[in-house]
Formats: structure tokens, C-alpha cells, sequence
């Protein structure tokens, strides 16, 4: 590449940029100018110097759109990926002195911030749990993802903390895109609400500038308990108010359903087999009871570690019903058969009574009639004696 350019073409290109670079390892920023200052080169013409590029491990051809500044300097007005490499230059002083210089020129491009994408809602204790994917896009060189818990460095040891990383290549831009897939297995007494952090590093820690990390925005997530065996039906207890479930009508019943999961699971409330349309509440309240609300109770305990769990069932009952419809009927019954016993059996003692009375006016006048026969005989027995004693007188 020879001097031939005019040096009006790139004096606004220069004042633009500022300063000239010329030291020996350079990074510069895609899509922005670069000038090379060819060391030893005679800032006026006529000039002696040659500009070579050995290009980067890429392999792209060089497609640059350099030029060499009337002082011998090379200008790369916006720079690319493809400018990439070492770049050499060969001058010639007026004294015939000959200098060389060689600028390795590496390029960045400094990603947007990334963040965490498909984040769990909850993690599970003593299980392996998805955090979530990490993304970041549009960096040059990749750099890496690295990510931290509550503020510290999360190293993946294949156990507890396990790591999935996918790179990707824009086929035009060259730019990369970096994906870091966070997999835990929480302990079961650790922490209950770990605060899980993304960062992006960039591949060229040579600048601290440079070498800053993009973090992500944290997310806090609550950890479960581990899994149990379902709880046993005796730990969900159901209580009565009043005790024995026997209430007058108009009075009020209260239900209870206790279970002693952490965090407390959903109680749903069940009359004779039938499920009752009413939201989750651990205490059912039954003012004002009367014969519809009578029938048998049970609570159901729902949570999502141990499943669906019923409670024992109680019986409602109204003071002085003797119990559902069914037996309502037939204690009506039982009662108006009853009344017809007592009647019958009232009317059965009067008509006793008065058969009784009858009876006893029928005995008077026969007991009446022997007393004058018995009379009339006596009459007749002393007649005869009183003739004898006459007739045997003096």
C-alpha cells in the first residue's frame, strides 16, 4: 500500500478522532476510526513506506476501507472485525535509516446488558431446579457469563450447581450471543429465599474500562420444603362447636379444620360426599341451623407437596329432630299412632266404667225380691207356731 492520497481528504477524518494512536497493541471499538502512525516515515512527501496487514486467525480476506494519510499514517475510518490483526509498517527516513513498526490491532464491541430469561417462580429443597437462562447479545469478542447467589460467585460443581452455556455467531455481524442455563439443587436447610445475579465479562481484560461487568437485575426466589410422605389423616383434625354437633334450631355450628403442613394448604369443605360450593376457608360457620343443615361434615386439606387429605366426618344434628326428613316422617307417624293408642284407649275406660254402673243397677232390684221372699216365708212359719201355742192354752 504506497502514500499517494492527498491530505485535504482526511483532515475533518483526523480533527474528528482527536489523537493519533502509536502504540504497539491497540483495541479499538467496531465501527469506529483508527489511525496507525508510521514511525520514521517524512511527514511530507516525497515518501518512502509500505503498510502490510497479517490478518487475524479469522481467515477473512482483509475487506478494509484504509488509507494512508500525506503523513504516512494509516487511517481506518471505521473499523471492523475483518481489520482484526497485525498491522506492519516499513519507512525510510531522508538519511536512508529504515524503520519498522508493528501495531497488534484487536476489536470489541461491548454487548446490551443481559438478562435472565424463563426465571422460576419457586425452587424445590434437596431436588435439581431450573434458575433460569442468562442471554446476552451483540458482544465481540464472546466474553463470558458467570452468575452469583446473594452477591457471590456461583461456582458449577456438577452437584448442587450445574451450568448448560450455548455460543452463537451472527452469520453477517459476527457478533456473539451467549446463553448460560443455571441449574440448583437448594439444601434443605439452607436459606429460604435466595437471590440469584447474572454478569457479563468481556473478552478483552486488558482495559479496565473494558473489562467492566454488565450485571443483570437480581431475582428473588423462595425455596420449598423438601418432599414428605402425605400426612396422615390423623393430623388433620376437624373440630366441632358445640361439642357433639347437637344444636338447637336457630343456633349457630363452627367447623375447624386444623392440619399441621407448612405453609398452610387449602381447605375445601364437604356435606354428605358433595363437595360445597364456598371458597377455601379452614373454619366453616353455620348460623341460624335448621333441618337443611343437617347431614355429615368433612373437611378436605390440599397442598401441592402432599396431595388431597380428608378429615373424619361429623354428624350435625337438630335438638328434638330425630333426624333427617326420612326420620322426620316417620317419627309424625309414630306420634299420631300414639295418640290413637291413648284415645282408644281413654274410650275403652269409659265405656268399662259405665258397663260397670249398669251392672250394679241390675243386682239392687234382685236383692230386693229375695229379701221379700225370704220375709214372706218367715211370715209363714210363725203363723202355724202361734195356732199351736193357742190351742195348747189353759
Amino acid at each position: 500500500m504506497e502514500a499517494g492520497t492527498t491530505a485535504g481528504a482526511w483532515v475533518l477524518v483526523l480533527s474528528l478522532w482527536g489523537t493519533v494512536v502509536g502504540g504497539q497493541n491497540l483495541t479499538a471499538q467496531i465501527g469506529k476510526p483508527l489511525v496507525l502512525n508510521c514511525k520514521g516515515a517524512p511527514r511530507k512527501p516525497p515518501q518512502q513506506l509500505e503498510w502490510k496487514l497479517v490478518l487475524s486467525p479469522q481467515g477473512d480476506p482483509w475487506d478494509s476501507v484504509a488509507r494512508v494519510l500525506p503523513n504516512g499514517s494509516l487511517l481506518l475510518p471505521a473499523i471492523g472485525i475483518q481489520d482484526e490483526g497485525t498491522f506492519r509498517c516499513r519507512a525510510r527516513s531522508r538519511k536512508g535509516k529504515e524503520i519498522k513498526s508493528n501495531y497488534q490491532v484487536r476489536v470489541y464491541q461491548i454487548p446490551g446488558k443481559p438478562e435472565i430469561v424463563d426465571p422460576a417462580s419457586e425452587l424445590k429443597a434437596g431436588v435439581p431446579n431450573k434458575v433460569g437462562t442468562c442471554v446476552s447479545e451483540g458482544g465481540y469478542p464472546a466474553g463470558t457469563l458467570s452468575w452469583h447467589l446473594d452477591g457471590k460467585p456461583l461456582i458449577p460443581d456438577g452437584k448442587g450447581v450445574s451450568v448448560k452455556e450455548e455460543t452463537r455467531r451472527h452469520p453477517e455481524t459476527g457478533l456473539f450471543t451467549l446463553q448460560s442455563e443455571l441449574m440448583v439443587t437448594p439444601a434443605r436447610e439452607g436459606a429460604p429465599h435466595p437471590t440469584f445475579s447474572c454478569s457479563f465479562i468481556p473478552g478483552l481484560p486488558r482495559r479496565r474500562a473494558l473489562h467492566r461487568a454488565l450485571h443483570t437485575a437480581p431475582i428473588r426466589l423462595s425455596v420449598r420444603g423438601e418432599h414428605r410422605d402425605p400426612v396422615p389423616l390423623e393430623e388433620i383434625q376437624l373440630v366441632v362447636e358445640p361439642e357433639g354437633a347437637a344444636v338447637a334450631p336457630g343456633g349457630t355450628v363452627t367447623l375447624t379444620c386444623k392440619a399441621s403442613t407448612q405453609p398452610p394448604p387449602q381447605i375445601h369443605w364437604i356435606k354428605d360426599g358433595t363437595p360445597l360450593p364456598l371458597p377455601p376457608s379452614p373454619v366453616l360457620l353455620l348460623p341460624e341451623v335448621g333441618p337443611q343443615d343437617q347431614g355429615t361434615y368433612s373437611c378436605v386439606a390440599t397442598h401441592p407437596s402432599h396431595g388431597p387429605q380428608e378429615s373424619r366426618a361429623v354428624s350435625i344434628s337438630i335438638i328434638g329432630s330425630v333426624g333427617g326428613p326420612g326420620l322426620g316422617t316417620l317419627a309424625l307417624a309414630l306420634g299420631i299412632l300414639g295418640g290413637l293408642g291413648a284415645a282408644a284407649l281413654l274410650i275403652g275406660v269409659i265405656v268399662w266404667q259405665r258397663w260397670r254402673r249398669q251392672g250394679k243397677e241390675r243386682k239392687a232390684p234382685e236383692n230386693r225380691e229375695e229379701e221379700e221372699d225370704e220375709r214372706a216365708e218367715l211370715n209363714q212359719s210363725e203363723e202355724p207356731e202361734a195356732a199351736q201355742s193357742s190351742a195348747g192354752g189353759p
